[in-house]
């Protein structure tokens, strides 16, 4: 049996930009220790909500450095090294590895996207050169490839190939991963409005974006349901969800920059091709974040 990652709640965690666009370090470690000191169980730095697509070869290196260094061991640094370049992907792996971080997020490749036999090759290229625990990441809304439960069951077979960041929406799907890699591949929910659904099939817990506002919420959510109180799990799942909702109606990560920025921990900075959040729509998330108890600043 291959060992878990983390069981719980993993923060895809926000770059803080300033306003020139530069990466915003001061803001960064301080929301890094807020995060821990909220009991979260590990960092994603410079996926998808970190907006690693848009980080330039030294900058995502010096975020997966920099967030190893201020995490110092205290909880797991999940790096995100997945890149359409799957050259450049074992690059960033590798630099990861020796930098410290302690497992890999690798998405599929998006726009020249692959067959299911081009990802099998894909992985099993980056595994092979990683000496950390890769999770494999299924988005296909965003890269436009789904990586099928029968590419799963056949990955799952690599040593260094041991879970899955599941954020395809399509929970008969999930419920086939599970029956078809027979514990052999961890499940995290990648939908934040799917953690109960996606736990009561075995999942292991969540890499959220919701736990960027709520880190200590979204954790007790799936340590409740792991320790048998799903009445609690459930509720909890239920009452966040229109919140959950607001943040996805633009696309991620625009609503969680302006969320962490309404609650002082950043500028609402992004990069192009993201722009700032329709005002209408960031009125109504800001509503449903104080109804959540969120202090806003």
């Amino acid at each position: 049996m291959k060992n878990t990652i983390f069981t719980g709640a993993a923060t895809a965690i926000i770059t803080p930009m300033n306003a020139d666009k530069s990466v915003d370090y001061e803001s960064y470690g301080k929301l890094i220790d807020w995060q821990i000191e909220q009991g979260i169980d590990a960092i994603v730095a410079a996926g998808t909500t970190g907006e690693g697509s848009t980080l330039n070869d030294a900058e995502h290196k010096e975020v997966i450095k920099f967030t190893v260094d201020r995490v110092n061991g205290r909880v797991p640094v999940i790096a995100g090294t997945g890149s359409n370049d799957i050259a450049y992907s074992i690059e960033l792996t590798k630099y990861a590895c020796e930098v410290g971080a302690d497992a890999m997020l690798i998405v599929t490749p998006y726009y020249n996207k692959a067959t299911q036999a081009g990802l099998i090759e894909s992985f099993t290229a980056i595994a092979d050169v990683s000496t950390k625990p890769i999770i494999l990441y299924n988005v296909p809304s965003r890269t436009g490839c789904n990586i099928t439960p029968e590419t799963c069951a056949k990955l799952c077979k690599h040593p260094n190939i041991v879970a899955i960041k599941e954020a395809s929406g399509n929970i008969s799907q999930v419920a086939e991963i599970a029956a078809l890699t027979n514990g052999e591949l961890d499940i995290y929910s990648g939908n934040d409005d799917q953690i109960v659904p996606v736990l009561s099939l075995g999942g292991k817990g969540v890499i959220s974006v919701l736990s960027n506002l709520l880190p200590k919420e979204t954790s007790k959510i799936c340590h409740d349901y792991l320790d048998g109180n799903v009445a609690d799990a459930t509720a909890k799942q239920l009452e966040y969800l229109q919140l959950i909702n607001s943040l996805f109606c633009e696309v991620n990560p625009i609503p969680v920059k302006a969320a962490m920025a309404n609650m002082g921990m950043c500028e609402n900075t992004l990069r192009l091709p993201l722009t700032p959040m329709e005002k209408a729509h960031e009125e109504n998330m800001v509503s449903l974040m104080k109804k959540a108890g969120i202090e806003i600043k």
